[in-house]
């Protein structure tokens, strides 16, 4: 009996002191095997645990196992914050490159593209055409930001000494915004265009094309039309293209008195509003018609421009004809009373309100007209 009892507390003892050399010194079962076969014999057989070891073993892999789930949810916490941080940031940058390209494609200036537009439908004989809302959506941010985003890319040199740059009437380009607004040119316009080309008679498809051609040509070399005298006041009679557009795309007549008057009207408004730019043009050696002809030949350019565009909308309306010729009588005979390029600086708040007032005076008889039935 006493061998039995001495043996057990023996092996117990070995086991468990095994067991303890084996976690605290990876080396201890190298050691253990070169031991005789007695020692072999102990560390095969199964280890015995002492009273409480289940207990205390399996707590421990409870808590391990809780650590655990803890670290994973903190983790998955943590990279929702991130998540949720990230898509804020995006939105925000998206929604400041959208509010740059709206400032570059000039708001203030998108009366002469989408309210041209609307007279056109309105001239065509409907007061609203579901086929022309194509057209009119082109006609605001997307066509205004290949006009003036274009132009402003390859006049970067200029722009920088443009005291008039970066308010209201256009921003001031860095290095930053020209991948801006290439990008922002192409994915506005390109889906419109092949719309167009698909859905729109040949014949309007022909002038969205020259349209499109001429506004590009006015800033981009070769043609660069801005940069040629008299080419740079004649090609911006393109702004009255959509009056031919529109109702071509309706499948109407044109009503081409109209269309030939603002395109008069158009090409003396830029010479006029280039008065105020004649120095620094002249000093970045910019040949254009205002500085070819100065601030007094100006006035003669624009006085027999706007002539022939109010005797051509008399044609169609003597009501916006006379509105014409005292809002062009006013701008011409202010700027021969001071003909400097401060005059023109100082008149060309009024040159931007010009359209707006006679737009309004057409737009008021042209609904009136329709709603009456009197038109067309």
């Amino acid at each position: 009996m006493a061998t039995p009892v001495v043996s057990i507390p023996y092996a117990n003892t070995v086991r468990v002191t095994t067991v303890k050399a084996k976690a605290r010194v990876p080396k201890a079962r190298q050691s253990a095997q070169n031991d005789g076969a007695a020692m072999r014999n102990v560390d095969t057989k199964e280890p015995m645990s002492a009273p409480g070891m289940s207990e205390n073993r399996a707590a421990k892999n409870a808590a391990a196992k809780a650590m655990t789930a803890a670290n994973s949810s903190g983790r998955g916490a943590d990279a929702n914050k991130r998540t949720n941080k990230v898509k804020p940031l995006a939105l925000t940058l998206s929604s400041r490159m959208l509010a740059r390209l709206v400032h570059i494609s000039r708001p203030v200036l998108w009366i002469n593209t989408v309210g041209t537009g609307v007279i056109g439908m309105w001239l065509a004989g409907s007061l609203w055409s579901a086929s022309a809302l194509p057209l009119l959506l082109w006609l605001t941010l997307p066509f205004n930001l290949l006009i003036y985003g274009i132009n402003d890319l390859f006049d970067r040199d200029t722009d920088d000494a443009n005291p008039r740059k970066g308010s209201i009437e256009g921003a001031r380009i860095t290095a930053a915004d020209v991948p801006l607004i290439v990008r922002g040119v192409i994915v506005t316009n390109l889906p419109f265009l092949a719309y167009f080309f698909v859905v729109l008679p040949a014949s309007a498809s022909v002038w969205i094309v020259l349209y499109t051609v001429v506004f590009i040509g006015y800033s981009v070399p070769p043609l660069r039309f801005k940069a040629r005298p008299v080419l740079d006041s004649f090609s911006n009679a393109a702004y009255a293209f959509p009056l031919v557009i529109v109702p071509l795309a309706m499948g109407r007549p044109v009503l081409w008195w109209a269309a030939f008057g603002l395109m008069t009207w158009s090409a003396a408004k830029h010479t006029f509003d280039a008065v105020q730019d004649i120095d620094e043009d002249a000093r970045a050696g910019l040949k254009t018609t205002a500085v070819m002809l100065r601030e007094r030949g100006v006035v003669w350019w624009c006085g027999v421009l706007w002539a022939i565009a109010t005797f051509a909308f008399a044609q169609v309306n003597t009501p916006v004809a006379l509105v014409n010729a005292v809002l062009a009588g006013m701008l011409v005979a202010a700027l021969a009373l001071r003909p400097t390029t401060a005059t023109g600086q100082r008149l060309y708040r009024y040159s931007i309100a010009f359209p707006y007032v006679a737009g309004t005076a057409a737009g008021i008889q042209l609904v009136a007209a329709l709603v009456h039935g009197s038109y067309p």
